[in-house]
């Protein structure tokens, strides 16, 4: 594979990245402090919205194992075809209607509706790495060179929404540090629009930053379209059959590689998500940090996006597994950010929090196709299987963390959550503090745990490499 195909096959992805970037830092706190949605109902739209999504999962893997061959591939239709709604979908999920008592129907509809879509895209894009290379370390050099653009693409869709959108979340009447025993009405007072007014300067920059995203996603498909070439299954024999996909589902439920590699990083990847979308609110309502959250969330990518390389290397020369250690590099520094919510400690936390997550995005997708390989190996004579392995691991993640989206958003709902105000009750600041610091340590140390188990060295890596040979 040349360097050409490598990046135009990783800009490709770079889109989706960019625009689940602005919605895991911003939705949450868009829906709360801008659309006045109570913290109840935005957790029904985050949690009912990622479900979609994970749904869409196995019922995508199911119409693309189905999808004939044609003259740009068999993945490739379904990428080009859903990324024109994609765009007008993303568009109005971050559009103030002028309406107040349909809101909430409002922000449902077209946040599962962005989410079915990604994943229309996501499924064939990520099992397209099977169809560019039968070659392990080519794989696994361009799955680098994706996860290098999906992390880029994250810092960008994080730096553009934060860059943009920062104003609207700027409360002048909020001092820094404001007195804690305070009799001044004016520091609980909201100072964000009526939530009837779509033309309010909150709202407008809102979508303005939606236009921009929706402008990157036409860039990085074209891109895709133009530079990468699809292949053919290439051990597949023409007598080969596809398996079907309700006995192909269950045959990768029992594979035990993939079982442990996706109860693993299902809970790690709910770790991260809790982290993301806490973020913004943390600093603003818990670290007196209100000022430098957009700061600190470009630490986090920048950080996660340089360290790819490292990782790779790391990873090539210590064994896939090794590398996973580097996860919990975040768990001591996020539990300190929590109990010593200092500036310079901050940005320390955001940077090492941004190694661990390189590892946590790069490790998945890597080990995937080993998987995949492993289950080729045992099952010879049959063909399609890759679609399914990818649709139900993205199935299984996305229901996990919409779980854990649903949950902490209920938790502020719960503890007592109001929008607009300086200063949040002290059991929001407790539940902020637990979403942050506790839940992704034990979620994170649990599912490293269960990595322990995994099977796959790099010994029996090469070994089904050559079998794999053989067989071709």
């Amino acid at each position: 594979l040349s360097i050409c195909h490598k990046l135009c096959y990783a800009i490709g992805g770079a889109p989706n990245q960019v625009a689940g970037s602005a919605a895991a830092f911003f939705l949450q706190i868009y829906l709360l402090d801008i659309a006045h949605i109570t913290p109840f109902h935005a957790s029904l739209v985050l949690f009912i919205g990622k479900a979609s999504g994970a749904v869409t999962d196995p019922v995508a893997g199911f119409f693309i194992s189905k999808s004939r061959w044609t003259k740009i591939g068999r993945l490739m239709p379904w990428m080009l075809a859903c990324t024109p709604f994609t765009v007008v979908s993303y568009f109005f999920m971050w559009y103030l209607p002028p309406f107040v008592s349909g809101r909430v129907a409002w922000y449902l509809t077209f946040y599962c509706l962005f989410q079915a879509l990604t994943t229309l895209f996501q499924v064939p894009y990520s099992a397209l790495t099977m169809f560019l290379s039968t070659d392990q370390k080519e794989r696994d050099s361009a799955t680098a060179y994706r996860m290098t653009m999906e992390v880029l693409g994250t810092l960008i869709g994080a730096a553009l929404q934060g860059q943009i959108v920062a104003s609207a979340h700027v409360s002048h009447h909020c001092t820094v540090n404001p007195p804690v025993n305070t009799t001044d009405s004016s520091h609980d007072t909201p100072n964000f629009p009526d939530p009837s007014d779509p033309m309010s300067h909150q709202a407008k920059v809102y979508m303005i930053a939606a236009g921009v995203i929706g402008g990157v996603y036409l860039l990085g498909i074209v891109i895709l379209f133009l530079g990468v070439k699809e292949k053919d299954d290439p051990y597949a024999l023409n007598s080969d059959r596809a398996i079907p996909f309700c006995k192909g589902l269950g045959l990768t439920m029992k594979h035990g590689p993939y079982v442990k590699l996706t109860a693993s990083f299902l809970l790690i990847s709910t770790a991260v998500q809790l982290e993301q979308s806490n973020l913004v609110l943390f600093c603003t309502h818990a670290a007196n940090l209100r000022n430098h959250f957009q700061y600190l969330v470009v630490i986090i990518l920048a950080s996660a996006a340089v360290s790819i390389p490292f990782w790779q290397k790391f990873l090539q020369r210590f064994g896939k597994k090794c590398a996973a250690c580097g996860i919990s590099w975040m768990i001591p520094f996020a539990v300190m950010l929590v109990t010593i919510p200092n500036v310079i400690l901050a940005y320390f936390v955001a940077f090492i929090s941004g190694l661990s997550i390189a590892a946590s995005l790069l490790l998945p997708w890597s080990m995937l196709p080993d998987v995949v390989d492993n289950f080729r190996l045992q099952n010879p004579h049959g063909k399609g299987h890759e679609t399914i392995f990818y649709s139900s691991y993205v199935f299984v993640t996305k229901m996990s963390t919409g779980i854990g989206l649903g949950i902490s958003a209920a938790g502020l709902e719960f503890t007592g959550y109001k929008p607009g105000i300086c200063r949040q009750p002290r059991d929001v600041i407790l539940t902020l503090k637990i979403l942050i610091g506790v839940v992704p340590a034990i979620l994170i140390l649990v599912g490293l745990f269960i990595l322990l188990f995994y099977p796959i060295t790099e010994e029996s890596r090469k070994e089904t490499k050559l079998a794999l040979e053989v067989l071709r």
